[in-house]
Formats: structure tokens, sequence, C-alpha cells
């Protein structure tokens, strides 16, 4: 169903959230981050979410604005913050070039928008989960599920599949890592 692959897709964007927080804090002790890590999540996020994922929710939320225009305006106005993620991620792919290309910037303006970037993004799916999909679930019809189902590209997301392609190849591993090191942190 659409909106449980929506929230995959949420649970999937947050693993490369915890993953980019966890490169911050390398850096924010000076050390070195893995920066084809970084590079490939900036990647991942302009490639998915902006080609694959948002127009999904968008296609959502043009039907639940037809069945029910009140709980539609009390999500608020997801598309214009679609619009804000893509200029923060934006900022924070040039805040890394600047960092890579040896131009002036201070650490903490780094920090400072890659900071924001994370907890934006957090705050946009926690709404959408609190408020945006229940609402959907409960306005749109079969007809109109249906009918979302066969507008959309039912594209396969490249990092988190089996067939995950070269570009994401550190990044995956990277998430691997991270996963296997908090299991046996639970031992």
């Amino acid at each position: 169903m659409i909106i449980e692959r929506l929230s995959q897709e949420h649970r999937n964007i947050e693993t490369l959230l915890a993953v980019l927080e966890h490169e911050l804090e390398i850096f924010d002790r000076g050390d070195h981050p893995d920066y084809e890590v970084i590079r490939a999540i900036i990647s991942y996020f302009e490639l998915y979410p902006e080609i694959y994922h948002h127009p999904l929710e968008e296609l959502v939320l043009a039907k639940l604005e037809l069945r029910d225009p009140a709980a539609a305006a009390s999500v608020g106005n997801l598309r214009l913050e679609h619009k804000k993620g893509a200029d923060r991620l934006h900022r924070v792919a040039q805040a890394i070039e600047s960092v890579l290309s040896d131009r002036e910037i201070l650490r903490q303006n780094v920090d400072n928008i890659v900071r924001d970037f994370i907890e934006s993004e957090r705050r946009h799916i926690m709404i959408e989960e609190r408020d945006f999909f229940p609402a959907a679930l409960k306005a749109l019809r079969p007809a109109d599920w249906s009918e979302i189902a066969s507008s959309s590209t039912n594209h396969e997301d490249p990092l988190f599949s089996e067939a995950a392609e070269e570009t994401f190849g550190a990044l995956r591993q990277r998430i691997l890592q991270m996963e296997h090191e908090s299991e046996v942190g639970r031992r």
C-alpha cells in the first residue's frame, strides 16, 4: 500500500539522517568524517525523495485536498515544506563543498547548516506520520488509492534495495556497519 511504502521510505530517510548525524559528530570533534558517505547521502536526497517520494506524497495530498480540504489544510503546506527541504539540502551540499575545497567557512556554520537540515527533515517526517498519513487513510477511497498507484512510478529505492547502485556502495556499507555496531552494543 502507498502509505506503507511512504512510511518505509521515512524509516530509510531516518537511517540516513542518523548516518549524517554520526559523520557530523566526527566533524565536530575536529576529525575527518567520511566525505564520500556524506556526498552519497546528499546525492541520495537529491535523487530519491525529490524524484519519487515527494511527488507520490503530493499525489496523495491532491486527493486529500479534494476529499477533505480541512484535513489537507491542517497538515500545512507540504509542497512548500518539500521545497524548503530541497533548499536546506542545497545549503548542506554547498557547505560540504566549501570544506572540501578549503574555502573559508566556520566549522560552526557547517554544523549549524547540517543540523538544521537533519532536524527539519525529522520534524517534517513526524508531521507527515502524525497528521498527513492518518488523514489520507481516513479520507481517501479505494479508487483514489488505485488512481494514485497508477499515476506514480513504482521505483525501488536505490539505496535500500538489494540492487543498490554503485553510487551508494560506501553509504550502504556505513549503514550496515552502524547497524552491526548497534547490535553488538546491545548484547
